[in-house]
């Protein structure tokens, strides 16, 4: 236990090292922090209840999800209904209606009605768990396929559009630059957002609220104006508003086809055009600029609009096909909005619509009486530790407090390594460390005690107190791991923080408890080769 040769002793002289080093960055001032090279920009970043921040409740619009699962339903059951092999094997239909959660259509041949109902139950699917099928097939008035989306089928749709938004607000929040933000699910259809330092949320809510559908939609020239004056819109087409500052007040009458969606986007940046107004640049996959040279090919000379969100941003004519893939959305947009646009883009568009039902801002100024309260109690408990562990244990007291101060240390740099946020409940799991960072050298003092009042000798009594010791300090730790891993792996946010700091605090305090004193006494014995000691 005592026999400490040189590559060990530098081991861990390094580790001691990096702690340090690894530190030193969270102690600096911002401005300083900002002025280091980006390898060393490691931190403790503060959580929301220390730094302030923004907190926002997403609430996802489930009658918008409803409307997306009929379309895309639609756009299914048409597709099933062209052939394979041919046109010959196309199945007529007619008389489509979607509304509600109910879509319908007639098949014109009877002699093709069961063929249509194999091809439809080909398309649907079980919902998870129940075993029902999301969708419900029936045949009335001997002609006519009624689809009903069932109870099972739209809570699984529910359930996976909730995870994917999650997944692009995750995407969408860290593309602003900010730092460990928190987004967690609640409920079925709530999505929590919490961004420590932020303390204006407006572009935020703006950008989480986008739901960045982009389209690319033919405008239909045979619209009669003064049906669209009407609100009526020929069959097959819709009316569409322009977006606000856009257009000229007129809305457009476009086809309900698309003819090329953002789906197919591998990129988005923020540019500027040739009079410097800013920009979104746009680059489709190979099939979407395929389909996009082939659809503007085809309708030279005819106008086609882009539409984001529902509302038309431009509805330009098409001089020549549009190769390459490439595309340029102009709007009014300034640098700023251009920038939200283009991050929307680029982490996808939400599968559901979100809206802002909660919002919160949290004032620094309490997070700073935290931070300044939190110090005061880990000076307090450090001083206290530190004078009790030399009024006790003399030489061996000093070597334990040397170790909890390269604790500390060392747990500010695994936290820093990490990216890990510190929050209040961290601040109690740190000042808790602290005074339980020396239990594992009380094991050690006072099983050391024991040996030398038996009559073990000097270097026997350390050993046999380390060895023996150690043991006991292993069993107990590992009970508290395992509770700390219980608190992260059931808990949420605060009870997460704090196991956190706990798991980090007990690993570190046992190396540095058990492996960093035990050093210092072996280099202590070695040099002094003492004949007693006073512990």
């Amino acid at each position: 236990m005592l026999d400490f040769p040189r590559w060990k002793t530098i081991g861990i002289s390094i580790i001691l090292l990096l702690g340090i080093i690894f530190s030193i960055p969270t102690f600096l001032p911002q401005k300083t922090f900002d002025s280091l090279p980006g390898f060393a920009q490691i931190k403790v970043n503060l959580g929301l209840d220390l730094a302030g921040g923004s907190h926002l409740m997403l609430e996802a619009d489930l009658d918008d999800l409803n409307k997306t699962q009929l379309a895309n339903m639609e756009k299914t059951v048409r597709q099933a209904m062209r052939g394979q092999s041919g046109p010959d094997d196309d199945i007529a239909i007619g008389d489509f209606r979607a509304s509600g959660s109910t879509i319908s259509f007639l098949v014109r041949d009877q002699a093709q009605l069961d063929d249509a109902r194999d091809r439809l139950f080909k398309e649907t699917q079980g919902a998870s768990l129940t075993g029902q099928r999301d969708w419900r097939i029936d045949v009335v008035d001997t002609t006519r396929i009624v689809m009903t989306l069932t109870a099972a089928g739209r809570d699984q749709a529910t359930a996976r559009a909730m995870e994917a938004a999650r997944d692009i607000v995750n995407t969408r929040v860290n593309a602003l630059g900010t730092r460990e933000p928190t987004i967690v699910r609640e409920g079925s259809d709530r999505i929590v957002v919490q961004v420590p330092g932020l303390q204006d949320p407006k572009a935020l809510k703006d950008l989480l609220g986008r739901t960045a559908r982009l389209e690319f939609r033919m405008v239909d020239p045979n619209a009669n104006p003064a049906d669209i004056a009407a609100g009526r819109a020929p069959v097959g087409s819709e009316i569409v508003p322009y977006a606000e500052g856009e257009g000229n007040g007129a809305p457009e009458v476009l086809r309900r086809q698309v003819m090329i969606s953002g789906d197919q986007l591998i990129d988005a940046k923020q540019e500027f055009n040739q009079t410097g107004q800013p920009v979104v640049s746009i680059r489709f996959d190979s099939a979407g600029s395929n389909t996009f040279a082939r659809v503007t090919g085809q309708n030279v000379g005819k106008r086609f609009a882009m539409v984001l969100d529902g509302k038309v941003l431009s509805a330009p004519s098409i001089n020549e096909p549009i190769l390459g893939g490439s595309a340029q959305i102009s709007g009014s947009f300034s640098v700023q909005t251009a920038n939200q646009l283009a991050i929307a883009l680029r982490s996808g568009s939400l599968p559901v619509k979100l809206d802002v039902v909660e919002e919160r801002t949290v004032s620094p100024e309490l997070g700073r009486d935290s931070i300044e309260k939190g110090a005061i109690a880990g000076i307090i408990a450090t001083v206290a530790v530190l004078t009790l562990m030399i009024v006790v244990y003399g030489r061996f007291g000093i070597y334990a407090n040397i170790a909890l101060f390269f604790n500390i240390f060392l747990i500010i740099a695994v936290m820093a390594a990490i990216g890990s946020t510190l929050t209040l409940p961290g601040i109690a799991g740190f000042v808790l460390t602290i005074g339980a960072a020396v239990d594992a050298n009380v094991l050690i003092n006072e099983r050391i005690r024991e040996e030398l009042k038996r009559g073990r000798r000097t270097y026997q009594a350390v050993e046999l107190g380390y060895s023996e010791a150690s043991r006991a300090i292993f069993d107990a730790n590992v009970t508290n791991v395992i509770a700390a891993g219980l608190m992260f792996g059931v808990g949420t946010g605060p009870i997460k923080g704090f196991a956190v700091v706990l798991t980090i605090g007990i690993v570190t305090s046992v190396f540095t408890a058990v492996t960093v004193t035990r050093m210092f006494v072996a280099h202590w014995l070695r040099a002094k080769r003492p004949t007693s000691i006073n512990i």
